[in-house]
């Protein structure tokens, strides 16, 4: 079985693309997805990415990814490489090299003093306050500011000196020259450029004035060739000023900008302030919590790139705002997840069940199908004397309309054999030990792996002292608390029959989770690795160089070991210890080796 079809909804877009092409406007579709790298991605974006990349593709054209950096305090490279993470996990990969608005940040500075050399534009001195009070309002027109009418030498020498860093932040500002009166307000002298001393992420300190997000992303778009900028409804008032920039400059092309209704996801936050404060409060434990609605998120709770690229498709593409009911997201993951996910089975409740006409030590491998109806290979079920099944799978008295395995009565277990029920084991009172007892067995490994010979465990829910027999059989120590005295009694007559295991029969052979954490980058540091040294996969098809701090560099891809292992693979997590390997005489061998010795001069 393949996975069913789901019919795209409607996209306005597409009949636009085509009509340009038919005609000649335009030979190739240039899209692209332009994120601020402030944060990361959530569900919201999804919706822009599938858009902006599926037309792209649909269309045989090209859409590049750029990163519109125009605000260095608020942005990272964490936020950069998560992006990039994000897109090619959803399945999309970016034409050529990533690009930034600060690429252009020499272009649009000597784009903005074309603008004040054609009386377009002017330095202004008015506090953001009184740029405010300036500004009018929906209802009343704005004031000139009194600067507007600067000569354009005093401009020029102003607008130089604010780049030479002579000012302190938000001393001045460069507005462009439009219209005070306007019924937009976007159009009543925006900002150009902004006095900010703050270290940006590619450029480092060469600016101290950055320009707006408006003045550089039409000419961003111009500069990259860019044939449909596609962005969300509330870009819609600005458009007017996207398009006032490219008609009085002398930009290579001219893009045009169509808007879509972002996408509304009831019950979800999907701004990126919020759920940045979130991570800030410390409320979740990072941007990939899977309570968060970002992608990362969304990856960590198990979702799909193929179901959240169909829910995309499924919500389609139009200019109505409106809210999407995350039951259409939940029924995407269902959908694709019961045509590809390979099935297993667990036993909530145990119930022990002891086929007595079964050899005692016989242990049968049986073979089930990983899906009903995919051919996904098949998985090992152990069948044995001792077996546990759903206690609410057996019924002295089923309830009507429902199977059961009842007392004399027959069923079929899956992919196994019949079984009959003969005995019901019971207490002193004719009834059912305990409906949910677990297992001894399943204790064991817990008590083992959680505690050490003289702890005390506790065990609020006692129940007939499973944990109590656990516990005395491994040199532990317990407190039970059972408010039904039936189960007391039980759990104490039980508890008296256990033999302790001698002393020296508990004690375990300690995990290398116990072993002392060794980062890699010790290994570089450590002269083992060393900047530039190159790492293998285990078949030695991929290879990665190894970066001063310890990432991993391949492509366009970094990361840590366990991140570029991942992400190479494709899958959702990696072992980096145990994947990469480095050249030896004797050819490929393990990065572990490394780390037990970087371990052994601990």
């Amino acid at each position: 079985m393949s996975k069913p079809e789901t019919p795209a909804a409607s996209n306005f877009l597409r009949p636009i693309v085509q009509a340009d092409l038919d005609s000649g406007k335009h030979a190739k579709i240039i899209t692209r997805f332009p994120p601020e790298p402030n944060g990361y991605l959530h569900i919201g974006h999804a919706k822009s990415i599938c858009l902006n990349f599926g037309l792209a593709k649909e269309f045989g054209g090209e859409c590049n990814l750029r990163f519109d950096d125009t605000n260095p305090a608020k942005e990272d490279q964490e936020y950069i490489d998560a992006i990039k993470s994000d897109v090619q996990w959803l399945g999309f990969q970016w034409a050529g090299e990533e690009r930034y608005a600060s690429d252009y940040f020499d272009q649009l500075h000597d784009w903005a003093v074309h603008l004040i050399k054609a009386g377009k534009a002017y330095v202004c001195d008015l506090t953001p306050e009184q740029a405010r009070e300036y500004r009018g309002s929906l209802t009343e027109p704005g004031t000139n500011s009194p600067f507007r009418e600067r000569s354009v030498e005093e401009n020029l020498d102003l607008f130089a000196r604010m780049k030479a860093g002579e000012f302190p932040d938000g001393a001045r500002a460069l507005r462009a020259k439009i219209d005070m009166a306007s019924p937009n307000m976007n159009l009543r002298d925006p900002i150009l450029y902004r006095i900010r001393h703050a270290h940006h992420h590619q450029t480092g300190d060469k600016w101290c004035i950055y320009p707006s997000y408006d003045f550089t992303h039409g000419q961003s778009d111009a500069i990259e060739g860019i044939t449909h900028s596609i962005c969300t409804l509330e870009f819609e008032d600005h458009r007017p000023l996207y398009e006032w920039f490219l008609a009085n400059l002398p930009v290579p092309a001219q893009p045009r900008q169509y808007e879509f209704a972002r996408l509304n996801l009831n019950y979800t936050i999907t701004s990126k302030r919020k759920l940045k404060q979130l991570v800030d409060e410390k409320h979740v434990s990072g941007w990939d919590d899977p309570r968060m609605s970002t992608l990362s998120g969304f990856r960590r709770r198990g979702y799909t790139p193929a179901s959240i690229r169909n829910f995309c498709d499924m919500i389609g593409v139009n200019r109505a705002g409106g809210v999407v009911d995350i039951g259409m997201l939940e029924f995407a993951i269902r959908e694709d997840l019961d045509a590809n996910a390979a099935r297993a089975m667990c036993v909530l409740k145990p119930l022990k069940v002891v086929i007595t006409n079964y050899p005692q030590d016989q242990v049968e491998n049986l073979e089930l199908p990983r899906h009903p109806k995919q051919d996904m290979g098949v998985r090992v079920l152990p069948f044995s004397r001792e077996i546990y099944i759903d206690a609410g799978d057996f019924e002295e008295v089923p309830p009507a309309g429902f199977k059961r395995l009842v007392p004399g009565g027959e069923v079929r277990l899956r992919g196994s054999y019949v079984i009959r029920a003969d005995e019901a084991i019971k207490d002193a009172d004719g009834k059912k030990a305990h409906p949910t007892q677990k297992p001894e067995a399943l204790l064991h490994r817990v008590l083992l792996s959680a505690s050490r010979v003289g702890d005390v465990v506790l065990d609020p829910f006692f129940g007939t002292g499973t944990t109590g027999a656990a516990a005395r059989r491994l040199g532990r120590r317990f407190i039970g608390i059972e408010r039904d005295e039936t189960y007391a009694k039980l759990a104490e007559k039980r508890i008296k029959a256990v033999i302790p295991a001698a002393p020296e029969d508990l004690v375990v052979t300690g995990s290398k989770k116990a072993e002392p954490k060794v980062p890699f980058g010790a290994l570089v540091e450590a002269g083992l690795l060393a900047p530039g040294d190159k790492l293998y996969c285990p078949k030695g098809e991929r290879e990665a160089r190894v970066r001063a701090d310890g990432s991993l560099v391949s492509g366009a891809l970094t990361g840590s070991i366990h991140k570029l292992g991942a992400l190479l693979e494709n899958a959702p997590a990696c072992n980096g210890w145990t994947y990469w390997r480095f050249k030896t005489d004797q050819g490929l061998k393990s990065i572990d080796a490394l780390r037990s010795e970087v371990r052994a001069a601990m």
